[in-house]
């Protein structure tokens, strides 16, 4: 199974030329010895650096994905600040990120907000990068399971909501990842044990196989302190399809450490 490993740019850099200069960096290394073949590369720029990062990425194995996208409307309407799918499709994304916990804990995002960004992606062949975890508390009180039930929740809701099932089940089969990311690991360097990403990577994909035939198989990502010293012991599991990296995906040569240490171990 090909891997996936996600840079998430998060409100980094500052200046488009910096953005640019990533992106160039990139572009370099991967042009000159990558496997793509067992690992694909995607990043997620900021917004307003979205149209000038996919317009320098393509024609090449690099994807670009948005940070999120709009509740209210897939395509254009009175919504300040918001921007659609349609739009984020426009300015060169094929993916989004949906559900991030920093989105979940600054604009309170919850279920009913995701199924509906969810169905906004959908509309315009963006693929989803949906992203799951627990907090320290939750972790510390062994709630952990049960925080990744409810928040998988929206996938059957969705099922539910469209007009053709079996047809959604087959494009979230093609269009989902979903991507494990302990808010208390996220940023602060602690990380959980290679076991315990693995044990919880498995209930994901059990949980999400439950869901609908087609979605057996699902691609399950692991983010939190992910880094170039430790990207070998998570690449080993057989669990873990890929990284969703924050800082360490700022800097070319550490993200591509990562991304190497996917490619060798899925080849």
């Amino acid at each position: 199974m090909q891997a996936w490993v996600i840079g998430n740019w998060k409100q980094n850099p500052a200046t488009n030329h910096d953005a640019m200069a990533l992106a160039d960096a990139l572009l370099s290394a991967t042009a000159k010895e990558f496997d793509k073949k067992t690992c694909q590369l995607m990043v997620a720029p900021s917004c307003i650096h979205l149209a000038t990062v996919s317009a320098r990425l393509q024609d090449s194995s690099l994807l670009c994905a948005a940070q999120d996208i709009s509740t209210h409307s897939a395509s254009i309407g009175a919504y300040t600040g918001d921007c659609s799918a349609e739009q984020i499709a426009d300015a060169g994304a094929t993916w989004t990120l949906l559900g991030h916990s920093e989105r979940r804990q600054y604009h309170k995002e919850c279920n009913d907000i995701l199924v509906q960004k969810m169905r906004n992606a959908l509309t315009q062949d963006l693929g989803i990068v949906f992203c799951v975890g627990e907090t320290q508390a939750q972790y510390d009180a062994k709630q952990t399971l049960d925080v990744l039930t409810e928040q998988l929740a929206v996938i059957p809701t969705l099922l539910q909501q469209a007009e053709q099932t079996a047809d959604c089940a087959d494009i979230l089969a093609k269009r989902l990842i979903i991507a494990y990311e302990p808010v208390w690991a996220i940023g602060t360097g602690k990380v959980p044990t290679v076991a315990e990403v693995s044990a919880t990577h498995e209930y994901i994909k059990q949980t999400v196989a439950s869901f609908a035939a087609p979605l057996a198989d699902i691609n399950v990502l692991y983010g939190g302190s992910v880094n170039a010293a430790n990207a070998d012991n998570f690449a080993a599991s057989p669990m873990i399809n890929g990284a969703l990296v924050g800082g360490a995906a700022l800097n070319a040569e550490s993200f591509l450490t990562i991304a190497d240490a996917f490619a060798r171990a899925k080849a």
